[in-house]
C-alpha cells in the first residue's frame, strides 16, 4: 500500500461524516416527513370523550377545514401548547378536533375542565391504532385537513403563536378559499 493512502482514506471517511452531519444539522427537526400529505385522512371511529356512546369519525372532518391535534394528559409539550389551542379556538378561525392518544378518559376530562376545552370533538385512541394510521411519531402532532378530508399539512411538536400565525392561519385561509 502506498504511504499516502494511509492518510487519504481516513480523511475521505472524515469528510463523508462531516457532510452527513452538516446535512442533518441544517434540517428542521419539526419538519417530519409524512407520506399522508396530499392523501385522504385514514378511516377511524373513536369513542367521543365528552359524549360517551357517540363516536368521532373521519366523516366529522368533512365539509370544513379542520385542525386535528394529537394529545395526551401525560404529555408535557401538550400542556405547553394547550393555551395556544384555547386562544385559537376562541378566534373561531378553525374547527379544532382532538385525538387523545393512549390516555385515561377521566384524566382527559379533568385536564380539559381545568385548562379549557378548545376541541369540537375528542376521540379516545386507547390502543394508539388511529395515531399509528396517521403516522404519529409522538404527541403533540397537529394535522390540517381540508374540506374533502385530505391531509394538507403536519406539524410535529407544540404549536406556538408563531406557528399558528405564520403556518396554520395562512394555510387555513387558503384552504377555505379553495372550492
Amino acid at each position: 500500500m502506498k504511504p499516502y493512502l494511509r492518510f487519504i482514506a481516513p480523511l475521505a471517511i472524515f469528510a463523508i461524516i462531516v457532510g452527513f452531519l452538516y446535512k442533518g444539522l441544517s434540517m428542521d427537526p419539526r419538519a417530519l416527513p409524512s407520506v399522508l400529505i396530499g392523501k385522504p385522512a385514514p378511516e377511524f371511529s373513536l369513542e367521543e370523550l365528552q359524549r360517551p356512546g357517540e363516536f368521532f369519525t373521519k366523516e366529522d372532518l368533512l365539509g370544513k377545514v379542520t385542525l386535528l391535534n394529537v394529545w395526551a394528559t401525560w404529555c408535557v409539550s401538550c400542556r405547553a401548547e394547550h393555551p395556544n389551542l384555547v386562544a385559537l379556538s376562541r378566534s373561531k378561525d378553525v374547527v379544532i378536533n382532538g385525538l387523545i392518544w393512549k390516555d385515561d378518559p377521566v384524566a382527559a376530562r379533568t385536564y380539559l375542565k381545568q385548562l379549557g376545552d378548545p376541541y369540537t370533538s375528542n376521540g379516545l385512541d386507547f390502543d394508539g391504532r388511529s395515531a399509528i394510521d396517521l403516522g404519529v411519531y409522538g404527541a403533540p402532532e397537529t394535522f390540517i385537513i381540508d374540506k374533502k378530508g385530505v391531509i394538507r399539512h403536519k406539524i410535529a411538536g407544540p404549536l406556538s403563536p408563531e406557528i399558528i400565525n405564520n403556518e396554520i392561519l395562512p394555510l387555513i385561509k387558503k384552504l377555505r378559499e379553495e372550492s
